[in-house]
């Protein structure tokens, strides 16, 4: 398929369609993520730190509470500075999905 070919196609998308392209490619890009996993059944599904049980929304909903870096660690130790800055940059690309996680899991 050409590049012309696949834009002829795009093109002829309906609104929803279009919508639900750009949330699969969304969820994909999500889950793909360096450093960050997202499994099925783990943690609700909820982006994690690689490898842990640790919900990118938790240490952002911490950091909001003002705790640093330094305690985060220090309260994680399995977690590294790479760790907690994947989850800053995870965080800010997907702020819509963190925003619901806290607030869901705030309301438990």
């Amino acid at each position: 398929m050409t590049i012309k070919e696949l834009e002829l196609q795009l093109l002829a998308l309906t609104p929803t369609e279009k919508a639900q392209i750009i949330q699969l490619l969304t969820q994909n890009l999500a889950n793909t993520w360096q450093g960050i996993s997202k499994t099925p059944g783990v943690c609700g599904g909820d982006a994690c730190i690689r490898n842990t049980r640790i919900p990118v929304w938790l240490l952002v909903n911490f950091r909001r509470l003002g705790m640093n870096e330094s305690r985060l660690l220090d309260n994680y130790p399995t977690l590294t500075a790479t760790d907690l800055a994947n989850a800053w940059a995870y965080a800010a690309a997907f702020p819509d999905e963190i925003e619901i996680a806290i607030r869901e899991n705030d309301e438990d």
